[in-house]
């Protein structure tokens, strides 16, 4: 259960955000002055603060400050009534993540808590680096002990402290984020920020604006001032995944912030001094790219000053099954089954798949055979037939790839009627439902309000069929590769 702290004088401030919060898993905690705040921080340990500047007998700027040294990574989302551009700046200096101005709109509030609380997740969350059959109790487990994997966890080690720019590389859904949060966990940055952001999921202006921020009038839409990653994560690590996709302008202005450690706001002549450390990710061919001039070749340089790389899966040998026993007991627990293991047969068909998606595609392939599953042990009939032909996935994959709906529906047909399912309808409904949400989930990178509004239904009625067909926002977002 996640927790939201409010410290505000203003009841109404609090009802409003108790209202919000009201039908989700977060727990909204509240305190009408600085002293209070205090406590309950020290005490409960919240995820997220919403913290007003005005409070009485206190300054919430000077607070801010203070809650710094009881729990640095603690976001901080200041809100005022005060529209003054130099006290944003002067909230983001001492450590906020994010401002909200008064009177809150609803949306955005929403908006900005979930940004926050992803942010506290992947700075809390420790990343296990698996090495042994010991089980592990919390934390996100990057699994394996074949040699190539075993050598990715020496590397980590030897670069995590040196406070230097690494480049991870490795094919789509190989695990880079974990491997950039293993990282960032063992530095000597790890009391402070981490943020990620997907450069292949923005358009150029917004990533611009995401990484820098961007001033008032700056381009359509910029009705007030931004402050980008770049600026909140001082002194933090920041993890650009995708850097293959940043267009010319933004290599630039990475390039010269890598140099430099200073930038100005997308519409802005006013230079900032950060100092943050940078990972970055690839699956493409940045070589390739140099040379056919579409990624600039002192950025590259800049970038990769020590290099990781991951391993596809196919490449991992026995680490295939030690992974399938590991998500099996992981997904027993949010689906509610009781799957006891795979039959040999069907442990022999997975292992022997070549698994082009690597690990992401394994745990969406064990998910939809444990939903097909009707009884304790996995066999061959509930695994997606792909995995039997190979030869047939290059041929859907020519046609649209192995995600087409209608190839997807039939063959889950196939097998309810195969099964002798009586309650057909319910089951498709379900499976469709949940093919859709979580499509849309992964498009908008676990936003719920992007989501809901792409799928034309309420915030409320999208957490309530992720509640009930138990998808976790952490299935759908980078670092569950």
């Amino acid at each position: 259960m996640m927790k939201l702290l409010v410290v505000d004088d203003d009841r109404s401030v609090l009802r409003l955000v108790e209202k919000t919060f009201a039908e989700t898993e977060i727990t909204v905690l509240a305190a009408t002055n600085a002293k209070d705040g205090v406590a309950l921080i020290s005490k409960d340990q919240p995820d997220v603060l919403l913290l007003d500047i005005m409070l009485p007998e206190a300054n919430g700027l000077e607070m801010a400050t203070q809650i710094r040294h009881l729990d640095a990574r603690l976001p901080i989302i200041i809100i005022t009534a005060i529209n003054d551009s130099d006290t944003a700046i002067d909230a983001i200096s001492r450590g906020a993540y994010d401002y909200l101005l008064k009177p809150l709109d609803k949306r955005n509030l929403e908006d900005a808590v979930d940004r926050a609380l992803e942010t506290r997740r992947l700075m809390r969350a420790p990343v296990v680096l698996q090495e042994s059959d010991e089980p592990v109790g919390q934390g996100d487990v990057m699994v394996g002990r074949s040699s190539a994997m075993l050598e990715v966890y020496k590397q980590i080690g030897r670069v995590a402290q040196q406070d230097v720019a690494v480049l991870i590389r490795g094919e789509s859904g190989t695990g880079k984020e974990l491997i950039a949060r293993a990282i960032y966990q063992h530095s000597s940055r790890s009391d402070e920020c981490f943020m990620a952001i997907n450069c292949a999921a923005l358009s150029d202006t917004l990533l611009e604006s995401e990484l820098f921020g961007h001033e008032k009038g700056a381009f359509t839409g910029a009705e007030q001032r931004h402050i980008g990653k770049f600026e909140q994560c001082n002194g933090g690590t920041i993890f650009l995944d995708e850097i293959g996709d940043m267009s010319p302008s933004t290599q630039s202005k990475v390039l010269r912030l890598l140099q430099e450690q200073r930038f100005e706001r997308v519409g802005g002549s006013e230079t900032i001094q950060t100092d943050v450390r940078i990972i970055s990710a690839t699956n493409r061919d940045l070589e390739q790219m140099i040379e056919e001039n579409e990624f600039r070749l002192d950025l590259y340089h800049r970038l990769n000053t020590f290099e990781i790389t991951l391993p596809g899966l196919r490449e991992r040998g026995a680490d295939i099954q030690q992974l399938l026993e590991h998500f099996l007991a992981r997904f027993n627990r949010a689906l509610d089954k009781e799957i006891g293991g795979i039959s040999d047969e069907a442990m022999e068909i997975l292992t022997g798949y070549s698994w082009p998606g690597n690990v992401r595609e394994l745990q969406a392939v064990l998910r939809k055979a444990m939903l097909m599953a009707t009884g304790p042990v996995l066999v061959p009939e509930f695994l997606p037939e792909e995995l039997s032909d190979p030869a047939g996935v290059v041929a859907r994959e020519s046609e649209g790839g192995p995600e087409q709906p209608s190839m997807n529906l039939a063959a889950l047909l196939h097998t309810l009627d195969s099964a002798g399912s009586r309650d057909m309808y319910a089951e498709a409904t379900e499976w469709l439902e949940r093919h859709l949400i979580t499509h849309v989930l992964t498009k908008t990178a676990g936003n719920q309000s992007k989501a809901a509004e792409y799928l034309g239904i309420t915030r409320g009625s999208l957490r309530n069929k992720i509640r009930s067909l138990n998808i976790s926002i952490e299935h759908v977002v980078s670092s569950d590769e």
